[in-house]
């Protein structure tokens, strides 16, 4: 019988931890929550300050007689959840539970899984933190008042089973609304003039992009503007006027926080919000490295700090010294420093320990699990690197009175950049700059070519989910912990779909979003929300108290609820009519959506109950018969390609075929996508042919 009862939320951080601990305590996992609002009621008494009505969640009845067996056997009880709202609230319950002081010294927490971290947080607990407690309560009872009381409106006015949230209304709403700037974007006609320049008697061709006159900058609006250029530059002599050397340097962006971390991995591994979140919470519950046993490889993972202790700083620059020299390693400390002190309850993600590298343990991981653990691990180690020096250099070159200008950057020293260097999402000419020959005033240079594009302006970019979560972050919509399950959340509900890693707001979402702007202003203002988060922090902080927090929220949404009730009941939400007439009584279709996603459905119900589904066609025939193919959804929701003339011809397969025959057997060709991303291939599994993109030769 062990003497103490250490309780987490996971089963494989039990594991890890209680290898940690040894045969004197007894690790249990508490599977997440378990106490909670039930779902059928509010379960909140807003006359009685809004206090909430929890119960023990069902389906952990076994569960939570276990543990109580458990601590009752034990000498004490140790609450060791995460260490956020959201675990201390889960200490909290089964402190409840559990018939735990809440004044005795139980509750334990670590920034790390490891061995040192663990048995240090063990022999110093603390009590619960009820500010921790308050502001998880203040949320959890914010979120279920918006929800159940807004949730009947949508309900009664555009579909049954539809949700609102105090989060997800708000993003989904900056989807919508990045949707209407791109709808009602003009675009802009421009062009632009480069000049393809060689120095005399040499190869190299460098351009140099016009820029206008001793007067100033000169915009090229049509193509009489551009021509007219030109023909000034007819017979010119292009000459060096001037040239600027300059020394730039470059920092290194910060250990990640959980934003900048989903930000990355999207853009550099392709990875989902969701996705990141799954394979960065394994490397910290706990892998098996081998000799040393299971252990967590990076700090806790729901952050928005940048700090790092001083112990994991010096393990960087001992790394750095030895890895790469006294040159790569600053001879001060770099520390980085976070916006307000909230903020500051954690570490940044970073790994636990340096001496494990990314191909040390290569073998220990899964490939995801692996790629991942790498963008953490240089980000961390570069964060602590030298600047990287550029020598930049800018040209001026005259010709007929008219003004070019050429860039180039060449790097005089790497600095942090030989490990690691942070992607962007839109990229600007400066990152793509080369260098340039070694150039003198009054040079005169051999014209290769002149060339003048025509251009438009571009429409602001749709949401990725990278994009996303750094608006989200910015605006201070939602917390580290949030951001993955909202993303996810509007996609599933319908109100957000995603096409080649672009968010745009499907037709359920824009109604839901205007009913939602219309009826409940505050409850999608960005602001509004942002402000809510703060006092959410004040509450974390035990500035404000977590009842006057809700008190002043539902003044007014009380009155919203009551209005928007009562103003909507006489209003009816047109469906949206199809090109698809109903070949039973004539009526247009309109579009309706189902458990299993959209169809259409004859306007004329009941006296007419016709629907059918909506086809999506591949635009290719099918490879056996020459009928159109179209998608179709497994049972399971997996999109796979079917022919159109089933069941007389039962062609189906999960790649989409390209329309063209293999030219090494006759096989159909297939896109498909691998670990070198998306190429060509023989359907034919027999059938060894391949064509990668940006490929001139086929394998």
């Amino acid at each position: 019988m062990a003497d103490y009862l250490v309780i987490v939320e996971s089963p494989a951080k039990a594991k890890t931890i209680g290898r940690f601990l040894g045969s004197k305590y007894k690790v249990e996992a508490s599977v997440g929550h378990l106490r909670d609002l039930p779902v059928s009621k509010l379960a909140i008494d807003v006359e009685n300050d809004f206090k909430p009505q929890y119960t023990n969640i069902r389906g952990k009845s076994d569960l939570i007689k276990n543990l109580k067996k458990a601590a009752k056997e034990s000498k004490k009880v140790f609450l060791a959840t995460d260490p956020d709202r959201e675990g201390e609230a889960i200490s909290w319950h089964l402190a409840h539970l559990l018939d735990i002081d809440l004044n005795s010294v139980c509750r334990v927490t670590y920034n790390e899984i490891t061995k040192k971290a663990v048995t240090e947080a063990v022999k110093n607990p603390r009590t619960v933190d009820m500010g921790l407690v308050d502001a998880y309560q203040a949320r959890r009872v914010l979120d279920r008042l918006v929800g159940y009381q807004i949730s009947p409106v949508l309900w009664k006015k555009v579909k049954k089973g539809l949700s609102a949230g105090r989060v997800q209304s708000v993003v989904t709403r900056l989807i919508c609304d990045r949707e209407d700037e791109i709808d009602a974007f003009e675009a802009k006609e421009y062009w632009t003039i480069a000049a393809e320049l060689q120095k005399q008697g040499k190869a190299t061709v460098f351009v140099a992009k016009f820029h206008g006159n001793g007067k100033g900058k000169i915009a090229l609006k049509n193509k009489e503007d551009a021509d007219r250029v030109l023909s000034g530059l007819e017979g010119a002599t292009y000459r060096v006027q001037d040239i600027r050397m300059q020394e730039k340097k470059k920092s290194p962006a910060p250990p990640f926080i959980t934003s900048t971390l989903q930000q990355e991995a999207s853009r550099k591994l392709g990875f989902s919000v969701s996705k990141t979140m799954s394979v960065v919470q394994s490397l910290y519950e706990g892998v098996n490295v081998g000799a040393s046993g299971i252990t967590g490889l990076v700090t806790y993972i729901r952050t928005d700090s940048v700090r790092i202790s001083d112990e994991a700083r010096n393990a960087a620059r001992d790394y750095i010294l030895s890895n790469y020299g006294d040159a790569f390693l600053p001879p001060y400390n770099r520390v980085y420093k976070n916006s307000n002190a909230a903020q500051d309850a954690h570490e940044a993600i970073r790994p636990t320990h340096v001496e494990y590298s990314p191909e040390q343990i290569r073998s220990k991981l899964t490939n995801d699990q692996y790629k991942l653990y790498k963008l953490i691990y240089e980000r961390f180690i570069a964060s602590q690197m030298t600047d990287a020096i550029y020598d930049v250099c800018n040209v001026d070159i005259d010709a007929n009175g008219y003004l070019f200008k050429a860039m180039g950057s060449t790097v005089k020293f790497p600095g942090f950049t030989k490990v690691y260097e942070e992607s962007k999402d839109e990229k600007n000419e400066e990152d793509a700059a080369k260098k340039l020959p070694a150039l003198s005033v009054g040079e005169v240079l051999d014209l290769k070519e002149l060339l003048s594009e025509q251009h438009f302006t571009q429409p602001p970019a749709r949401y990725t989910e990278a994009t996303l979560v750094k608006a989200m972050k910015e605006y201070g919509i939602g917390r580290p912990s949030t951001y993955a399950t909202t993303i996810s959340v509007i996609q599933q509900r319908g109100y957000v779909g995603k096409e080649k890693k672009q968010l745009y707001p499907t037709e359920l979402g824009r109604i839901v979003n205007d009913l939602m702007k219309n009826s409940f202003p505050d409850i999608v203002n960005v602001e509004f929300t942002a402000d809510i988060e703060t006092s959410l922090d004040c509450v974390e902080q035990r500035e404000k108290d977590w009842v006057s927090v809700v008190r002043d929220f539902y003044v007014d949404f009380e009155k919203e609820v009551k209005t928007a009730t009562e103003q909507l009941e006489h209003v009816k939400i047109p469906d949206v009519v199809s090109d698809v007439q109903c070949e039973h009584c004539g009526r247009m279709m309109v579009i309706k959506t189902g458990r299993f996603g959209k169809f259409l459905a004859c306007p004329g119900y009941p006296e007419c109950k016709n629907t059918k589904p909506i086809i999506e066609e591949v635009g290719k025939p099918c490879p056996v018969c020459g009928e159109k193919l179209i998608f179709r959804k497994s049972k399971t929701g997996k999109k796979y390609v079917s022919c159109s003339g089933y069941p007389n011809c039962k062609f189906m397969t999960w790649n989409v075929p390209t329309g063209e025959k293999c030219p090494t057997c006759g096989g159909y060709l297939e896109y498909v996508v691998g670990k070198r991303g998306r190429f060509i291939a023989c359907s034919n599994k027999e059938c060894t042919y391949r064509k990668y993109p940006g490929k001139k030769k086929e394998e």
